[in-house]
């Protein structure tokens, strides 16, 4: 059932191993990276007890000096003050710290990033494993090395680009992920269809029941599938100067929902789904594609029990918040839309009249 999938980026290159049993790996896994002495796992306090200390022990038992340390759990905790405090406790470890030293992340997409900015930010860089145990985190935040807290002014403003040395998807952790929490990582799996594969999309439609009840073999080749696109996509622009951006499709307007409505008021997910409903109403207005493939990404999501519509935004707000977003430039708003079911554009002529049209499309 283990599956690999190998991202591509020379000398940075690095193995995403997905399959039961996983995180019992990560002590062999972090022995052959050679010269690990010590580490640190990087835990949110909802897994800390259950996958944090199991990953821990699997680095003592491999002969490697582990401390583990826990922040409190949800988006609203990615911030400047939790980073700080984790910095602090990397440097209270003893012996002193220095670049035998490996940083593991367990957890979510929050979990993720803000252990990879530890990483890249201690001693300007060092190792480090992810070890995702959300679906989101699978399929999305733990291949690609973008890393990273929020800020006020908007999601992941404050980041660098620090490659993971590994990553080990454990499946098996999806059997006590709650029911919401998988269908935030079905999200980014449906934008992964709408960007490069529309084979996965009719994969997720055959098998959304298998799907949603966490059959093992159907979600291993679900997340490889995802897994390998998102890879592929990273190897051709590590980055994001150019095609990486593809992989925003949904979050411009998505993350402008995240900010106004408050960070983990609504899950990721649930807002990249809203994202990709009003993306696709302002494609279907400019032409790009026609309102049968917009119904056909709405009835997928629709299907996976994520949202497709929400009331109460403000459009002005909305566009306000969208100015702001990291891939703005020089004010002007660019946007990820589809021209057809697999592929998609950037497009950086966006109006404040579309995006008031793509958010009345959520009404």
């Amino acid at each position: 059932m283990e599956q690999t999938i190998k991202v591509e980026l020379g000398e940075r290159s690095y193995d995403v191993r997905i399959g039961p049993g996983l995180l019992d790996s990560v002590g062999p896994t972090a022995v052959e990276l050679g010269s690990v002495r010590q580490a640190v796992v990087i835990a949110d306090s909802n897994i800390a007890s259950r996958y944090g200390r199991r990953v821990a022990t699997s680095l003592q038992t491999a002969g490697v000096a582990t401390d583990m340390f826990e922040f409190p759990s949800g988006e609203a905790n990615k911030t400047m003050a939790s980073f700080s405090d984790l910095i602090d406790s990397v440097f209270t470890i003893s012996p002193a710290v220095d670049r035998d030293l490996l940083i593991v992340a367990c957890g979510g997409g929050v979990t993720g990033d803000i252990t990879g900015y530890v990483a890249a930010s201690v001693l300007r860089g060092v190792r480090w494993l992810q070890c995702p145990t959300s679906l989101l985190a699978d399929v999305d935040a733990s291949v690609g090395g973008k890393t990273g807290i929020n800020h006020a002014s908007g999601k992941n403003l404050i980041g660098a680009f620090h490659q993971p040395s590994g990553v080990l998807i454990d499946v098996d952790t999806l059997r006590t992920l709650p029911a919401d929490d998988l269908r935030s990582g079905l999200g980014e799996c449906v934008k992964h269809a709408v960007i490069r594969d529309a084979t996965l999309l009719d994969f997720i439609a055959d098998n959304t029941a298998a799907i949603l009840a966490g059959e093992a073999g159907v979600m291993c080749d679900l997340i490889a599938r995802n897994v390998a696109i998102k890879a592929a996509v990273v190897a051709g622009d590590e980055r994001e100067s150019g095609t990486r951006a593809h992989l925003n499709f949904g979050h411009t307007i998505g993350h402008a929902i995240e900010t106004i409505v408050g960070y983990g008021t609504i899950s990721h997910g649930a807002a990249v789904s809203l994202g990709m409903i009003a993306a696709n109403a302002m494609a279907v207005a400019r032409g790009l594609i026609d309102q049968g493939d917009a119904l056909r990404v709405a009835d997928a999501l629709g299907a996976l029990e994520l949202p497709t519509a929400y009331s109460g935004l403000d459009p002005e707000q909305v566009w306000d918040v969208m100015q702001h977003d990291k891939k703005a430039r020089a004010g002007r708003v660019r946007m990820v839309l589809p021209t057809e079911i697999g592929n998609v554009d950037i497009f950086d002529d966006i109006t404040a009249r579309e995006v008031a049209h793509a958010v009345s499309a959520l009404e």
